[in-house]
């Protein structure tokens, strides 16, 4: 994956699109390949298949967002190979995802992509750690904050405070991989 970063633009995108959508996902993948934490699973698990990925990951967001129905697959199935996979990756991607969504897209179009995000995070992890596995509570109310935004029973929503770079706030609750 080439780690090359394009400059920062200002402007956010008021509704998503084709071409901001492959934006995106090319951004975010390029800040998870860079990660110290995601990057090695990411590399290892994508080795020689990085432009598939992103091709794929276009159509699975603008299927989401923009309504396409180009995605052919399943989101569960494609992650149950990736075996060392910890709550803290779940944070991390979260946390990576929520950040360049925000800076790329204005709050109503932004909401479009977090919460399916965060709908599909608790879904994968639920899978991967069973069903007595706690989502995080910081995870819920994001959640919570992002539907009510979605439905006009709130303002934006109100991010948890995070230094920058910092993975997404959470206390992670079940069982460590060992005693599974």
């Amino acid at each position: 994956m080439n780690s090359d970063h394009p400059p920062a633009t200002t402007a956010r995108e008021r509704e998503p699109s084709e071409a901001n959508v492959r934006a995106l996902v090319e951004a975010f993948y390029r800040r998870v390949d860079d990660d110290p934490l995601l990057g090695p699973i990411f590399s290892h698990a994508l080795e020689g298949r990085w432009d598939a990925h992103l091709a794929t990951m276009t159509s699975f967001w603008s299927s989401l967002v923009l309504g396409t129905k180009q995605y052919r697959g399943n989101v569960q199935e494609a992650h149950r190979p990736i075996d060392d996979i910890e709550p803290q990756h779940f944070a991390r991607w979260l946390s990576l995802f929520l950040n360049t969504v925000e800076a790329r897209y204005e709050p109503a179009a932004a909401v479009q992509f977090m919460e399916p995000a965060l709908r599909i995070a608790q879904s994968l992890q639920l899978s991967k750690f069973g069903w007595e596995y706690q989502i995080p509570a910081e995870q819920q109310e994001l959640l919570a904050a992002l539907k009510r935004r979605r439905t006009g029973d709130a303002p934006e929503p109100r991010f948890p405070e995070r230094p920058a770079a910092e993975p997404f706030p959470a206390k992670f609750v079940g069982k460590p991989k060992d005693e599974q």
